[in-house]
């Protein structure tokens, strides 16, 4: 397993296996993106350079006006309906504590690609134990490639601090102008350390909780406490049905 090879000890191998593991995982995600290109929602926007259909209940009153002038309605009077996508932030935070090896290695990098994919001007990766790892933050720039690199050079260590890490996540989050905020967070969700995280994830916009399928127990019932969305993984190829299933 590719996953398994980053933890090799051998400098070269390692790299390798980074490299080809990152290009799998993006393959893989930005495979599902393009399957998924077309979800939205209709949408009246005003024209402008919007392309759609004419939306003639909502620019009755500029083109009766226009009719009585004999004058062209301009086109931001006007109003069209088409489909788009919400504009979402999303802010990605990876349980780094205990095991973080194999298939969970493997499961975090494919779900960075996929966030990268499916939100790619608004989203930041986490990496968390006791203490927080920013990868990328929200208002950094940086490739695909480095930051499912950087998530594969991840190894598992050190207590869980789950609020510690909700915390950062919404402080990421609050640089962002989208509409809706959304944390993904990758955790059997087993806190050893710090305070407890209900309070910080009644903070949150919007909270959903994914955990591996074998060991789900208490994420589920996290989730279920704080109104999160769940869903259980079997293995890292899931997740890209996964996000759909949480996605609206």
């Amino acid at each position: 397993m590719l996953a398994d090879m980053t933890g090799a000890t051998d400098e070269r191998l390692r790299a390798l296996a980074r490299r080809l593991a990152a290009r799998i995982v993006i393959g893989m995600a930005r495979a599902d993106a393009a399957r998924r290109r077309g979800i939205g929602k209709m949408r009246s926007l005003p024209m402008d350079d919007t392309g759609g259909d004419l939306d003639l209940d909502a620019s009755i009153e500029a083109l009766q006006l226009a009719s009585a002038t004999g004058t062209a309605p301009r086109a931001d009077e006007l109003t069209v309906r088409t489909w788009a996508r919400p504009a979402v932030a999303v802010c990605l935070v990876v349980d780094r504590s205990g095991s973080m090896s194999g298939g969970r290695l493997a499961a975090s990098a494919i779900a960075a690609a996929a966030v990268a994919e499916r939100a790619p001007d608004d989203f930041s990766v986490l990496a968390f134990s006791d203490k927080v790892m920013i990868i990328k933050g929200q208002n950094q720039r940086r490739s695909v490639d480095d930051v499912v690199e950087d998530v594969f050079r991840l190894r598992g260590h050190g207590p869980t601090d789950l609020g510690l890490a909700l915390r950062v996540a919404a402080d990421q989050l609050a640089s962002s102008g989208a509409q809706r905020k959304r944390v993904v967070l990758l955790s059997d969700c087993r806190p050893t350390k710090g305070t407890e995280p209900e309070r910080d994830a009644g903070a949150l916009d919007e909270l959903h909780v994914i955990a591996p399928a074998e060991d789900a127990g208490d994420a589920e019932a996290f989730a279920r406490a704080v109104g999160a969305r769940f869903a259980a993984l079997s293995g890292p190829s899931q997740i890209p049905s996964v996000f759909a299933q949480l996605a609206d």
